[in-house]
């Protein structure tokens, strides 16, 4: 799942152009402040944008600009539209005569769904790790050497992951459209016109992908459980996870400033994310490429960002 639109105004010398999104069933989402678009083309061929407005799950301010506990909002927020736009988009290609369904009965569902996830996520790539590692326990009897041992487990269990997944053909479908729509923001940030040839020319990683905060909370949490040393393996185990939240908001930080400089240190500590997303990103197809256009064009008007852009480069 991708939280790319969930970053705001650049700083630097950064076009910065405030939109993201996430792929979902052959189609993209685009995001623009609270205005979103799914783009998904049909069985038939036709590409059909759904437009609308989402204020998020908090709309103080104040909490939202709070450093740490805005990534924690976001990142939920970011499940929760996810999941909507995706099965948005899966109801195009449900069998015939199936039945509307109740809203009500939809929305609860879909809070169950994210609810599963969650405890899925944290089983698989939490609870999984701490468990093997005590399998060492009895062998090593460096402390730091077990928690690293930990560590290298969550790390190959994440991108073991990946991999299995990348290898379902609908997923496959799912990372091309990601693709696109990186390729598509690359294209309009980098000042060139929105075009199908130009998001061609374009790049299918970008700093402020979803995949690379995954990765930084990977390597975080790692990091953060070398400090977690007591006796009791419960209260190791709960620990773990209770560090869970502070992980993200401390890795929504990181991606933040990656997506606002151009630094060469945080460009330096970009790359893996980068080449996390070579997994995770494919090469889209014109057919691609054009619903991610259709979805941009629904949310931002690209043509007066790249302007701007030209005549800041003129100034220069």
């Amino acid at each position: 799942m991708d939280i790319l639109y969930f970053f705001r105004k650049g700083v630097g010398g950064l076009a910065y152009s405030g939109i993201g999104g996430q792929a979902v069933m052959e189609g993209v989402m685009m995001k623009n402040k609270e205005s979103y678009a799914v783009a998904v083309r049909k069985p038939d061929g036709e590409i059909i944008v759904e437009k609308r407005e989402y204020g998020g799950i908090c709309r103080n301010e104040t909490l939202r600009n709070m450093v740490f506990l805005r990534g924690i909002i976001n990142f939920i927020e970011s499940m929760a539209l996810g999941m909507s736009c995706l099965t948005f988009s899966a109801s195009f290609f449900e069998e015939e005569g199936t039945v509307e369904r109740d809203a009500k009965k939809e929305r609860l569902e879909m809070g169950l769904t994210i609810c599963l996830s969650i405890v899925m996520a944290v089983a698989i790539f939490m609870v999984l790790p701490f468990g093997l590692s005590l399998l060492f326990q009895g062998h090593i009897k460096s402390e730091t050497v077990v928690i690293l041992i930990e560590g290298g487990m969550r790390l190959l269990i994440f991108l073991g992951y990946i991999l299995l997944i990348s290898q379902l053909e609908d997923i496959k479908r799912v990372f091309m459209y990601h693709g696109a729509e990186h390729k598509c923001i690359n294209c309009i940030e980098h000042g060139m016109d929105l075009t199908v040839e130009n998001v061609k020319k374009s790049s299918k990683e970008h700093k402020r992908c979803g995949t690379s905060f995954l990765f930084f909370v990977v390597i975080i949490t790692i990091l953060a459980t070398m400090f977690i040393r007591v006796d009791s393996k419960i209260l190791r185990l709960v620990l773990r996870l209770a560090i869970v939240p502070l992980v993200a908001g401390v890795s929504y930080e990181v991606i933040r400033l990656a997506g606002r400089s151009e630094n060469i240190l945080v460009d330096l500590l970009s790359k893996p994310g980068l080449w996390m997303q070579k997994l995770t990103t494919k090469e889209p197809d014109e057919s691609m490429i054009e619903v991610g256009i259709a979805s941009v064009e629904a949310v931002f008007q690209w043509e007066e960002f790249v302007e701007s852009i030209r005549e800041k480069k003129d100034d220069v």
